[in-house]
């Protein structure tokens, strides 16, 4: 099967325009026995079996599970036409029996050079409070530092607890929010939140993406 999943990246149908192209490589499992695989068009069934097995995470943003069409939507749904970025990852993470266990969503150079997103980051129920999460944050975080990372940038569901400890734990920062974004059943706040990876002060992301400044109120 992993021969299968990785001639599959070589072959993917989704296509997200003339965007400039990073040459970072895909990142390597931090967890051993694992390994890394960049998830396309091909993978929707084992990605989506993967989000029906993880109804935590549906249930908490979108107050359902996930609904069918969700990988194909993870995979290749586009970024707003006026949004700049040099690349969408979509990475999963298999175990030594090339089950899916874990899957992060990270787009390089969002917004502004430096700024990197992570748009996603699931962990197997079967895996909840065995550090996992912690541990690929981390290898993401290193991994785009050295692809040119200056700042990480992602949203949370205000409310979600557990979501919002894991990335305060991280060391992310809300710079402002954004109300009334319908998520499925839900129609939640979303925390927009950044972390300097060098000790920058947040002055200097704020020129880098104005739409972050605390005083944008706009829900896009």
């Amino acid at each position: 099967m992993r021969d299968f999943v990785r001639a599959a990246v070589r072959r993917s149908v989704c296509f997200f325009g003339p965007h400039r192209m990073n040459v970072v490589a895909l990142p390597s499992s931090p967890i051993a026995d694992w390994d890394t695989v960049e998830l396309t068009s091909r993978h929707e069934p084992l990605l989506q079996a993967f989000f029906e097995a993880s109804p935590l995470y549906f249930e908490a943003i979108h107050g359902e599970p996930a609904r069918s069409g969700e990988a194909h939507e993870e995979i290749c749904g586009e970024l707003p036409a006026d949004w700049p970025f040099a690349k969408k990852w979509v990475i999963g993470y298999l175990d030594k029996g090339d089950s899916l266990v874990a899957m992060a969503n990270a787009i390089a150079d969002l917004l502004a050079v430096g700024v990197w997103h992570v748009g996603t980051l699931i962990i197997a129920t079967s895996r909840h409070g065995t550090g996992d999460a912690q541990t690929i944050y981390s290898s993401l975080e290193s991994w785009a530092m050295v692809g040119g990372a200056r700042w990480m940038r992602l949203g949370v569901v205000a409310g979600y607890s557990r979501a919002e400890h894991f990335w305060e734990g991280r060391g992310f920062m809300q710079v402002r929010s954004r109300e009334g974004v319908v998520m499925g059943k839900k129609t939640n706040t979303i925390r927009v939140m950044v972390k300097p990876l060098y000790g920058q002060p947040l002055v200097e992301y704020f020129e880098l993406v104005r739409r972050d400044r605390p005083e944008h109120t706009h829900a896009d």
